[in-house]
C-alpha cells in the first residue's frame, strides 16, 4: 500500500492508540457527545445521591483520561467527592490519564483487559463510563459487560461508537465503496474475534434491555470542517487505509481519491460528517429511555 495514504497517528479500528491521535480527536470528542444523556442520567439516577457521598465512576479503556476531563464537571458532585478508576491495558496511556484530571478529582488505575470487569468490581461504583470502545468489541463480550453492570445496579454511558455513517462534502462517486469497505473492515475478525463495528450500539442496547434495563440512544457526530482540518486529514488517511486492507481492489484508486479530498481541505471546502452513537443505560426502576 502507497505510504502515503497511512494514518500517522493510529491504526484504523486498532485497540491500541496513539498519545497524539488522542490529542487531536479529543475537542471533536467533546463537541459530539451527547451531553443530553449526561442530563437524563443526573436527573433521573446520580441527582438522588447523598451530597456526601462518594461518586465512584469506572471509565473503561481510557485512553488518556478525555472522558473524565469533559465529564467530571458535568456531574453532581464535587471533583473532590470524585473518585475515578481507570482501566485500559496500555500502561502509558494509564499513566497520562492519572496525571490529567481534573483538579480535586482522585484516581486509580486498573491494568489490563477490560472485559474482564466482572459485577463484583463494579461494587460501589456510581457511573460506567467509555469512549470509542463498543464497536472494538465483540458480541460476546459486549454481553458481558451489560451482564456485570446490571447485576451491579449501576448505569453505564458509552459514547461515540462508530454508526456506520459518514458524509462527506463535496461528494465523490467512490465515497460509497470506501465507507461500504471501512464497515467491513470493522466487522473483521481479528484473532478469532469477530469485532462488531457499526452493530455495536444496537448488541449493546438489546444486551442491556434483556437484562432491564432502561436504553436511550443518542447521536455524537463528528462534523468537520476547516477549523478542523488536521483532525480531518488524519482521519482519512486512516480511513483510506483500512478501507484498502478489507477491499484490495481500491488500492489503484486510493492515491488520486486522497489527493482530490486533501486538495478540497485546502480549499476549504471540505465538510466531514463522521457517524456515531452514544448510549446510556440506567439500572430497572428508572424512567423509560428511547432514541433521540
Amino acid at each position: 500500500m502507497p505510504s502515503s495514504w497511512n494514518a500517522r497517528l493510529s491504526t484504523a479500528g486498532s485497540p491500541v492508540c496513539a498519545p497524539d491521535w488522542l490529542a487531536l480527536r479529543e475537542p471533536a470528542d467533546a463537541a459530539a457527545r451527547a451531553s443530553a444523556l449526561v442530563e437524563q442520567l443526573v436527573a433521573t439516577f446520580l441527582g438522588t445521591r447523598p451530597p456526601e457521598e462518594p461518586l465512584v465512576v469506572r471509565d473503561l479503556g481510557c485512553g488518556t483520561g478525555s472522558v473524565a476531563r469533559w465529564l467530571a464537571g458535568r456531574l453532581p458532585a464535587p471533583a473532590s467527592s470524585q473518585h475515578w478508576v481507570l482501566h485500559d491495558r496500555d500502561p502509558v496511556l494509564l499513566r497520562r490519564a492519572a496525571a490529567s484530571l481534573p483538579a480535586g478529582v482522585t484516581a486509580e488505575t486498573c491494568p489490563g483487559d477490560l472485559t474482564d470487569v466482572d459485577a463484583g468490581q463494579l461494587a460501589g461504583t456510581a457511573l460506567v463510563t467509555c469512549s470509542a470502545l463498543l464497536d472494538l468489541l465483540t458480541a460476546q463480550e459486549v454481553e458481558d459487560v451489560a451482564e456485570a453492570v446490571t447485576t451491579a445496579g449501576c448505569p453505564a454511558l458509552l459514547t461515540l461508537s462508530v454508526a456506520g455513517s459518514v458524509a462527506i462534502t463535496p461528494a465523490d462517486p467512490l465515497d460509497g465503496a470506501f465507507a461500504a469497505a471501512f464497515d467491513a473492515h470493522q466487522r473483521r475478525t481479528e484473532d478469532g474475534r469477530q469485532l462488531l463495528g457499526p452493530d455495536a450500539v444496537g448488541v449493546a442496547a438489546e444486551a442491556f434491555r434483556r437484562r432491564g434495563a432502561t436504553v436511550t440512544i443518542a447521536p455524537s457526530a463528528w462534523r468537520l470542517g476547516p477549523a478542523e482540518a488536521e483532525l480531518a486529514e488524519e482521519w482519512l488517511r486512516g480511513w483510506i487505509e483500512a478501507a484498502c486492507v478489507r477491499r484490495p481492489a481500491l488500492r489503484a484508486a486510493g492515491d488520486d481519491y486522497l489527493r482530490r479530498r486533501l486538495a478540497a481541505a485546502a480549499a476549504g471546502e471540505l465538510r466531514v460528517v463522521v457517524g456515531h452513537e452514544d448510549l446510556l443505560a440506567l439500572p430497572a426502576g428508572c424512567p423509560r429511555g428511547g432514541r433521540s
